[in-house]
């Protein structure tokens, strides 16, 4: 049997009036993906949109289904679960036509604005990757960054190949894409801040100026763990001079390191791997401190509430002070998304709205979506909705520096590139980030 997460707009039948109650609009045929110009993001920009206008028509003849009869009809509810997986994955192909047109252009027509030592380097290396010949690279590794000896700290990548592995990550790492970011040299980066506020008051004109006290500070940590990946290669590509070495090692370990940052930064323990910001302590808004992050609940266990169900992101949103609340977005997975696209408000207005452009966010009362696969399902006390600024509120801690090292011995006749790089993260602002948990 087929599943619905196995559909895609071009499994999807064009359906006519009469197959749809009340004479309802078909589903579109979303374009082939083929190229990646501009031309075919326009026609799956175009594609979503449709499906979203049937989407919210058979939504609609849902709910008077529900209305008049007291349930929906089995026919409504297969076509907009159909629908719903039809909108994910035209969502996922614009996702993936956007990423392909940002992709940074790692060749030829860089190398000439390098400098002489930069492509001495970046020769050395590729000399290296191909053949694992190290003598020409020795004498330009710089050491900084070293966590041994050669073979066991192994090389530093170009800087070109490094800039290209950050900016992938950045467009499809979801936490890291709206995060605020920094680089260190050192393993460790700390933030100190006040823990009881600058001291002051008012005074008149020629009035003593009393003492005040000495403000207390405290320190935020954030150490770097490391993290790495292990695309293999064969002799042919090896050989092969047309393949670009640093563009293939960018795009291999692109995915990896996504992966297990986005899981790291939403719930990494901290041991080994960065702090996600849902292992923070949580508390419920009204007695919320520094330290933890304030909760809101919305009255039903693992559920919306039965009526006013936007009452509680309206909440939710209104939790966060002023200043962050204008940079505020939410932060869900794919599934709880698909629970709220079915929410309106008083006036029959859905309360989820598509992207207004191609490379813009869908919004939810005004404000983007940042889907993230790793946070949870909607749950009995599930956190499965964050809203905040994570631009102040989550700290992502970069090293400089990404290390590989050449292994043609231990998967015979493949050749593996261990390549690691350190990476931390934390909440540096805790009123920065509330969290919605689906709870009585």
């Amino acid at each position: 049997m087929t599943r619905l997460s196995d559909w895609t707009p071009d499994d999807l039948p064009l359906e006519t009036k009469a197959d749809m109650p009340g004479g309802l609009p078909p589903v579109p045929a979303a374009p082939t993906t083929d190229a990646t110009g501009g031309d075919d993001v326009a026609r799956t920009f175009d594609a979503f949109f449709r499906t979203f206008e049937s989407y919210r028509a058979v939504n609609d003849a849902r709910l008077a289904e529900i209305e008049s009869r007291g349930s929906a009809d089995i026919v409504s509810l297969e076509k907009l679960d159909r629908l719903d997986a039809a909108l994910d994955a035209t969502q996922r192909r614009l996702d993936d036509l956007t990423l392909k047109s940002r992709r940074p252009q790692i060749g030829r027509q860089g190398q000439r604005q390098m400098t002489s030592a930069a492509l001495e380097h970046k020769a050395a290396f590729e000399t290296y990757v191909r053949s694992g010949r190290e003598q020409p690279l020795r004498p330009l590794e710089v050491k900084a960054l070293s966590a041994g000896s050669d073979p066991d700290g192994g090389y530093l990548v170009p800087e070109e190949t490094e800039a290209g592995i950050m900016r992938r990550l950045s467009q499809v790492s979801p936490i890291r894409a709206i995060s605020g970011i920094r680089q260190v040299s050192s393993s460790t980066y700390k933030k100190p801040f006040a823990v009881t506020g600058p001291q002051s008051g008012w005074v008149g004109e020629t009035a003593a100026r009393p003492q005040t006290n000495s403000p207390q500070l405290a320190e935020l940590t954030f150490p770097a763990m490391e993290l790495y990946a292990m695309p293999a290669a064969t002799s042919t590509l090896l050989d092969d001079a047309a393949v670009d070495m640093d563009q293939w090692i960018a795009e291999e370990v692109e995915a990896a390191f996504a992966e297990q940052e986005g899981a790291a930064f939403v719930n990494g323990d901290g041991v080994n791997k960065p702090l996600g910001f849902l292992q923070a302590p949580r508390v419920a808004e009204n007695s919320w401190a520094w330290g933890s992050l304030g909760t809101m609940a919305t009255g039903a266990a693992g559920a919306f509430p039965a009526s006013d169900a936007g009452d509680t992101l309206i909440d939710l949103i209104y939790s966060l002070k002023s200043g962050y609340r204008q940079n505020g977005r939410f932060v869900m997975n794919r599934k709880t998304q698909s629970e709220i696209r079915k929410l309106k408000d008083g006036d029959g207005t859905y309360l989820w709205q598509p992207p207004a452009g191609v490379d813009g966010a869908a919004t939810l009362l005004n404000f983007p979506i940042t889907e993230a696969e790793d946070m949870p399902d909607i749950a009995n006390d599930a956190p499965a909705v964050a809203f905040g600024d994570f631009r102040r509120g989550y700290l992502v801690v970069d090293r400089m520096g990404v290390r590989l090292l050449r292994d043609p011995y231990s998967a015979k006749p493949y050749v593996l590139f261990y390549t690691t790089k350190r990476v931390g993260g934390g909440v540096q602002d805790y009123d920065a980030i509330k969290l919605l948990t689906f709870a009585a």
